[in-house]
This record gives C-alpha cells, sequence and structure tokens, in this order.
C-alpha cells in the first residue's frame, strides 16, 4: 500500500464507494474525480478517498469536500469534472448539487435545496 505524503495538500475530497453509490455511478463519478484532477495537474494539491456509505444513500452518489465541509449530491461523471474545476480549483460551489455546508453551527442544508432532510440521529441517554 502507498503511504503519500500530504504535505501541501489544500483539500480532500471523499467519495461515497458504499452499494447506493456504486449502483448509481458512484465508479464513474469517482474515476472523473481523479482524472480532472490528474488533467489539471492537481495531484499535490488534491487528496482522494473512496469511503464506504456516508448515509445519504436517496442522494447517491455522494462525494464531500474538506476542509470547507461540502456535501455533494447526484455526483455523475459530469458534475465530479465540474467540481474540480469550479470548487477546488476556482473556488466557486456547485449550489444546485449541495447537499450540506459546515458553518459555525456544524453541518446545515442550503435554504431551498430539494435534498431530503432524513431522519434525527438519536440522542444518547448519559450514564
Amino acid at each position: 500500500m502507498t503511504t503519500w505524503n500530504l504535505n501541501g495538500t489544500k483539500h480532500h475530497v471523499l467519495i461515497c464507494n458504499g452499494s447506493s453509490c456504486m449502483r448509481k455511478g458512484g465508479e464513474e463519478a469517482t474515476q472523473a474525480i481523479r482524472n480532472e484532477i490528474t488533467e489539471l495537474n492537481l495531484d499535490s494539491r488534491i487528496h482522494t478517498t473512496r469511503t464506504r456509505c456516508n448515509g445519504r444513500c436517496k442522494d447517491a452518489p455522494v462525494a464531500i469536500v474538506y476542509p470547507d465541509g461540502t456535501w455533494y449530491k447526484n455526483v455523475t461523471a459530469e458534475v465530479g469534472s465540474s467540481i474540480v474545476r469550479q470548487h477546488l480549483a476556482g473556488g466557486t460551489i456547485l449550489s444546485d448539487q449541495v447537499i450540506y455546508h459546515y458553518s459555525d453551527e456544524g453541518f446545515l442544508q442550503p435554504e431551498g435545496t430539494e435534498s431530503i432532510e432524513g431522519i434525527q440521529k438519536p440522542e444518547k441517554e448519559k450514564v
């Protein structure tokens, strides 16, 4: 296995490769993101990781950009390439594809999103 030196890395893209995402084009999205990073010679600035399920199966395929904490939905190969070109290289978020963005209040859904809210995680009793 490779051990990458991540010094100087500006962004980390987590690409869901869970079963729902894979059935809806997750492999194509993963390859498009990675190909666009290589095409734009951004390999030293952007690191990608395939993940298992990220819990947003209804929005599949999903990609998450850090450190800003932007969650993208319905990531096709075309959308994946746009995430790299517009967001990661250009600094412009693809607002039509955003499920969540991170703020001081935590993760928030943008107003007017068509994504489902989902179920709330239960509070655990303190012992």
